[in-house]
């Protein structure tokens, strides 16, 4: 690729990178909060990095009339407002001068002919072909419409073979249940290419989730112990303390299981105990996490004693302050069967975790914000110290800690310093904020990129989508058709129901104290 340091001033680093080539994004959805908070500020780091191409263009699609201006005015704004760096216009000027604004409805194929003839005309000013890259950040029921026009226009097919062809991003949810997400993935087929497609989850752009290759593949001292023979168990929390909000109607919709467990928890429960890829490539990563995702047993279906179980939050604290429970919230339907709560317990049918239980748990209005990953490994063989009640042995524990401070925690035991035979665990933490510092990219910055330059690796193919809905799919029709049997409760600012904790017990084990 060319040296275009001379051209740009904050291209300098574009050589040594992984150089995107010219490219125009277009927003699906341009005015909505996404846009706003993540995807906008992540284009202007991106542009501070010098990982934009000199020939860019950015197209916002939406229903809302705006003149082209005044869409640059709302980014400008939404950059300031929410970037992780402070706003510097010299880097964006670039940007905002070949910033463009389409209206019109997604149902519209005039709207698309139109954006075609924008896509067109920002070729012609930067001087070369772009590759078109479409962003569909827009609820759900409108994706279908935005993908049959994208292919019907002719700018699916922009590009086929060049290094200029057309990519669409898409934003979960892929569908409510297997049927529907088989659905979407016929509508995409239809119309792009798999190579083409971008399906994302924000989940895996976080370092800590990266890094979990790395952790495993690329360290001697855990890769040997990473299965049934020394591990005892494996829990996953995704947790959060807000409630439902203003997204009280979405919610009301969807719940923790289609929410968090379906997508951000299964996708790192499959990089967890996925099988080792041939290589890095993405295909290669990817097939790992599909065979993954197909060895894990159907869970069994029973309200008392089955595999998953699921609540609402009622009336607690947060923060110290009285808040309601899930039903008297806005926009919560008053007899809403919507779980708010729900954890599992997985098995997988292979010769690496066969017998090893996967503890997955995620809701809202919880203890505290925290997601994370607990590998705990099974006590020494022969219980040299577990005799003697002076010896305080806490099991050994990997903890990935991918939000709210990112890290990982190693436990281990030791004994205490003095003339008493005594021992006690001790951690062994690792920040990346106090590592390398606390300015690193976002995960949609590192998406973004990935999809400007084909990468794939941490995108989700089609048919890993449809593993996981296989799995979720009849649980999800059971609870619907239980109605409120089974439904347990929690109060808001705890760990969540005693049922979850059922879940562990009947193997003799328990949820850890997440944070400690």
């Amino acid at each position: 690729m060319a040296d275009h340091s001379e051209r740009h001033p904050f291209l300098s680093g574009l050589s040594k990178h992984r150089g995107a080539p010219a490219t125009c994004l277009v927003i699906f959805g341009a005015s909505g909060d996404l846009t706003a908070r993540k995807l906008l500020p992540a284009l202007f780091n991106l542009g501070a990095d010098n990982l934009l191409p000199t020939e860019f263009a950015l197209i916002g699609f939406g229903r809302k009339a705006l003149p082209d201006e005044a869409f640059r005015e709302m980014a400008l704004k939404d950059i300031g407002r929410y970037s992780r760096r402070p706003f510097r216009p010299e880097i964006w000027q670039r940007v905002g001068e070949n910033t463009f604004y389409q209206s019109g409805g997604y149902d519209e194929p005039a709207a698309f002919a139109s954006l075609k003839e924008k896509i067109e005309a920002a070729e012609k000013k930067l001087g070369r072909a772009l590759q078109p890259v479409f962003y569909i950040s827009t609820p759900p029921n409108v994706f279908e419409p935005i993908l049959e026009n994208l292919g019907k226009c002719g700018l699916a097919q922009r590009g086929l073979g060049t290094a200029a062809e057309a990519k669409v991003i898409i934003e979960k949810p892929f569908g409510r249940d297997l049927a529907s997400a088989q659905e979407l993935n016929r509508c995409i087929t239809r119309n792009f290419l798999e190579r083409q497609v971008f399906r994302i989850d924000h989940y895996l752009g976080k370092e800590t989730v990266q890094d979990l290759l790395v952790l495993r593949f690329g360290n001697s001292i855990f890769e040997p112990l990473w299965n049934r023979n020394y591990v005892d168990n494996v829990q996953i929390t995704v947790a959060e303390e807000l409630g439902v909000g203003t997204r009280g109607g979405y919610y009301d919709n969807s719940g923790a299981t289609r929410d968090m467990i379906q997508n951000h928890t299964m996708q790192l429960l499959a990089l967890t105990a996925m099988e080792p890829p041939v290589t890095l490539d993405a295909e290669d990563i990817r097939n790992e996490k599909v065979k993954l995702l197909k060895a894990i047993q159907p869970l069994r279906l029973d309200p008392d004693r089955g595999d998953a179980i699921r609540a609402q939050y009622v009336e607690g604290l947060a923060d110290g302050e009285k808040v309601p429970g899930y039903l008297q919230e806005e926009g919560i339907a008053p007899n809403s069967t919507t779980e708010t709560f729900s954890a599992f317990r997985l098995n997988i049918n292979n010769w690496r975790w066969a017998g090893v239980p996967f503890y997955l748990r995620s809701g809202k209005r919880m203890a505290r914000r925290v997601s994370e990953i607990a590998i705990q490994f099974r006590p020494p063989v022969g219980g040299l110290f577990s005799s003697d009640t002076r010896y305080e042995l806490s099991p050994n524990r990997l903890v990935i800690q991918i939000q709210p401070d990112e890290g990982v925690t190693l436990t281990t035991n030791s004994k205490v310093p003095g003339l008493e035979p005594r021992t006690q665990p001790v951690k062994m933490n690792f920040r990346y904020a106090t590592t390398y510092g606390s300015n690193t990219p976002e995960a949609y910055e590192r998406l973004i990129l990935d999809c400007m330059v084909g990468d794939r690796t941490l995108f989700i193919r089609g048919d890993e989508t449809e593993s996981s809905w296989r799995l979720f799919t009849p649980l999800l029709d059971f609870w619907k058709d239980s109605g409120r049997r089974g439904l347990e409760t929690y109060a808001a600012g705890s760990w969540g129901p005693l049922a979850a904790d059922r879940l562990l017990w009947n193997l003799g084990h328990g949820w850890r104290n997440v944070g400690r």
